[in-house]
């Protein structure tokens, strides 16, 4: 457990441990819950499919491409749960295919095929 007031700075960081130096790492999507095993009832999203949904959310830019940084505010489920649970989804991405998901940002909406 990490122990946080209420409103304090949050500061995470993932890193990809990989010998293959053209690979890439992208933050999709990070939920808060007061229950570890429920991330369905009662969530709150920091960011999903990479839109930005928390307002104190904020990308820190790394140097390392292997990494990924960000930082928000700490908060509480309505004064009633001591803990907060983060789940968050990561993709791995190669560093140069401009194509993937990694390089797409916010997807708050999937493209269709219009078809005939």
């Amino acid at each position: 457990p990490y122990y946080v007031d209420l409103n304090q700075r949050l500061f995470l960081e993932a890193s990809l441990h990989s010998s293959d130096r053209d690979l890439i790492l992208f933050v999709d999507t990070c939920v808060a819950s007061p229950d570890p095993s429920n991330f369905k009832a009662l969530t709150y999203e920091l960011i999903r499919s990479g839109c930005v949904k928390d307002l104190t959310y904020m990308t820190i830019n790394s140097t390392h491409k292997n990494v990924s940084r960000f930082s928000f505010d700490a908060f509480s489920f309505i004064h009633r749960y001591p803990s907060v649970y983060l789940r968050c989804e990561l993709v791995v991405c190669m560093k140069n295919d401009y194509s993937s998901r990694c390089y797409q940002g916010c997807a708050s909406r999937f493209k269709r095929d219009a078809g005939s």
